[in-house]
């Protein structure tokens, strides 16, 4: 997909702008949620691991209350939105691909797509990016990469929240002593070289009126945009990675602080909640157990991932 076409595609979504999300089922719950956790391709890859997800996401979902089914890429469009029937949500992870040509990115553009369609009629189904997942959320919303180099591979920093942030859906039900930890301490982990700029980000039309900033941090030169939701649909990113601090040890700049742990959790415990607003289902038990992440094991590889999922 072309950095044009993605433009035409949000075109077409901003005409959405205005709406706001009709709220359907506000009495009911979905306790048995189904989130997605979109794979991405591997380097190099040797025989049968085409494409991967790091454990680490799956442990961060399933241990707020949710099951995970591996989103597999260089699916047909046809094969993802019978998924997205199926699924509670869908998180893009961190990683390393093209934002435009990877199988990731037209994956990920064909769900953005549709979650943003099904908001505007009244379906919640909420989408959310971590790192590469964050900045995936740029080029799908505003249809450019305005990226800039940044010092940030490999450094926690805490969060400069905006004033909107208290009053944001994400943070204002964090208890006031971690909100207090996130601003104070180092506990958010940054593994990226590319960031969006404040300014790029303000300077652009359809970013700012689709995301609502909720903290920015700086490497020192560049003030950059690390959290963000949408006004008006349930999308949320992050820059850092809050799955890190409670499920990877291979790094010494991995927070392991109890605020650090908590942190983990309640951004877990918010996505999941988010996607038991969402009633989409499997068709039959056995439709669903087919699809799940129990179908695969995890390997140790105790680089960068402590453990990962890898798919033919």
């Amino acid at each position: 997909m072309s950095v044009y076409c993605l433009a035409l595609l949000c075109i077409g979504i901003s005409g959405l702008y205005a709406f706001a999300i009709p709220r359907t089922n506000v009495d009911k719950r979905n306790d048995r949620p189904i989130i997605g956790v979109l794979a991405q391709e591997v380097y190099n890859p040797p025989p049968k691991q085409n494409s991967y997800i790091a454990a680490s996401y799956v442990k961060f979902l399933e241990g707020a209350g949710a099951r995970v089914v591996p989103v597999m890429i260089n699916q047909t469009e046809e094969e993802y939105k019978q998924l997205f029937k199926s699924i509670n949500g869908i998180l893009f992870p961190g990683g390393g691909v093209d934002l435009v040509s990877s199988g990731y990115a037209k994956a990920a553009g064909i769900f953005y797509r549709l979650a943003i369609e099904a908001a505007s009629q009244g379906d919640h189904f909420p989408v959310w990016g971590t790192c590469l997942g964050f900045e995936q959320l740029l080029v799908l919303t505003c249809g450019e990469n305005l990226l800039t180099r940044t010092n940030t591979t490999g450094v926690s920093l805490p969060l400069q929240f905006t004033k909107d942030a208290m009053e944001s859906r994400l943070f204002k039900d964090f208890p006031p002593a971690l909100m207090k930890a996130l601003e104070t301490a180092n506990i958010t982990e940054n593994s990226h070289s590319w960031s969006i700029s404040v300014e790029n980000f303000m300077k652009n039309e359809e970013l700012r009126k689709f995301y609502r900033i909720l903290s920015t941090n700086t490497d020192g030169n560049t003030e950059f945009v690390s959290t963000m939701e949408a006004y008006s649909y349930p999308v949320y990113a992050t820059q850092w990675h809050p799955e890190k601090n409670a499920f990877e040890w291979s790094k010494p700049y991995y927070p392991h602080t109890p605020s650090a742990i908590e942190t983990t959790f309640h951004m877990a415990h918010f996505i999941v909640n988010e996607a038991k607003k969402s009633f989409h289902s499997f068709g039959s038990k056995d439709e669903e157990q087919k699809h799940l992440i129990y179908n695969y094991n995890p390997v140790f590889t105790g680089t960068t991932f402590q453990q990962m999922y890898f798919f033919e």
